[in-house]
């Protein structure tokens, strides 16, 4: 049904106003559509179960309303993606996934309340709401228990067939970058990792180690003043910008060597070093430095439990926990390193007030003695005369 011919069925002074208009942004892989999305634009993305890193990236792209061709919240795990949406007043609606080819970025869109229009061309939606996001929360906490033991079973299963290969070094690759005693700060686009990059400034400042991001992560880096100095990862959610920006590049490859991030390093004219590896980028980039003598590695928006690693489409952690198995005690991650950093700071801030307080008393004392002297000379002085 078309604009016209839906207006055509009721009066034009009854006709409601739309709820959300403007030009829209689309994209099925919603890591891609981020990096280069402009702000203040509709996005229509192909996302199911909303996460809350996807979330977050999309109110600091300042995104006028969201149309998802996917469940927004199926149910199957707890998430406060769509809810972080819905406190910053940024609307949500779902329609139905045979629609998501009929959109083209740079189309304008007006949405009414359960429909919404494309050119001519309309399209059943309906709002995502709080109460749906609380009901479907509410039915996956009750799947927790029985999603958990799922979790543990895919882990330990993957964990066996992996666990040879994580005793295997990795193959060989002769970086100019030289990680040896030194610190490495890793960075991956995981739960919080702009805000504990930020609180990291202090150590970063005092410590100076080796910068890695993992894909996205290498935004982060950018993005807070701070030069990577390695990018490892698939080469999808990392920005052009960030390719070029000097840092050396390590492409993140299947254990058989097939790596399709060689195509964007390609396109872009990068030189890329290959390496083929098992598990996430995470994990390549984890083993990467300790295999090449790091002192200490400390982690940025590393995923640590089940809602992170099922929010990025795993259904296990096998390989992850091999990875810090074998890395052992020089894996810290940055909310550790920030409280000590915290501390130190504190204890300079209070050694240098205590040394001040301790000079201007010393001053006062000695004003205090001068002034004293100069009035017994001179109450000396008058006895003298008298």
């Amino acid at each position: 049904m078309s604009i016209l011919n839906w207006s055509s069925l009721s009066l034009f002074s009854s006709k409601p106003p739309p709820l959300c208009k403007g030009k829209i942004s689309v994209g099925a892989i919603t890591k891609v559509l981020l990096r280069d999305l402009p702000p203040g634009r509709i996005v229509v993305l192909q996302h199911r179960d909303l996460d809350e890193v996807a979330a977050q990236e999309l109110i600091d792209q300042k995104v006028k309303a969201v149309i998802n061709c996917q469940e927004t919240m199926s149910g199957a795990y707890p998430t406060h993606g769509p809810l972080m949406l819905l406190q910053q007043h940024i609307p949500i609606w779902e329609a139905d996934a045979s629609v998501f080819e009929a959109f083209t970025t740079n189309s304008e869109i007006v949405v009414y309340e359960d429909r919404l229009f494309l050119g001519d061309q309309e399209i059943p939606c309906s709002a995502f709401t709080r109460e749906k996001w609380l009901s479907m929360q509410q039915q996956a906490n009750e799947r927790t228990t029985k999603l958990m033991e799922q979790f543990i079973e895919n882990t330990l299963t993957h964990a066996m067939r992996e666990m040879h290969a994580v005793m295997e070094p990795l193959p060989a690759i002769s970086l100019q970058t030289n990680l040896a005693d030194r610190h490495v700060l890793i960075v991956s686009r995981g739960k919080g990792y702009k805000k504990d990059l930020l609180a990291a400034k202090a150590y970063v400042s005092e410590v100076k180690p080796i910068l890695i991001g993992v894909d996205g992560g290498a935004d982060a880096l950018l993005e807070c003043g701070y030069q990577p100095h390695l990018i490892i990862g698939d080469m999808d959610s990392v920005t052009d910008r960030a390719l070029t920006c000097g840092a050396e590049l390590v492409v993140h490859a299947y254990a058989d060597g097939t790596a399709p991030g060689l195509l964007r390093t390609n396109a872009l004219g990068l030189p890329a070093h290959v390496l083929p590896c098992f598990g996430t980028s995470e994990d390549a980039a984890l083993l990467l430095a300790f295999e090449k003598q790091c002192e200490v590695l400390v982690t940025v928006g590393a995923r640590t439990h089940m809602i992170d690693f099922l929010e990025k489409g795993r259904a296990g952690m096998g390989s992850t926990l091999l990875v810090r198995m074998k890395i052992g005690a020089r894996l810290m991650d940055i909310k550790s390193v920030g409280i000590l950093y915290k501390q130190q700071k504190w204890t300079k801030e209070a050694g240098s007030t205590l040394l001040l307080s301790l000079f201007f008393i010393a001053l006062g004392f000695f004003q205090l003695h001068w002034i004293v002297k100069r009035v017994a000379h001179a109450v000396w002085k008058l006895g003298g005369e008298g």
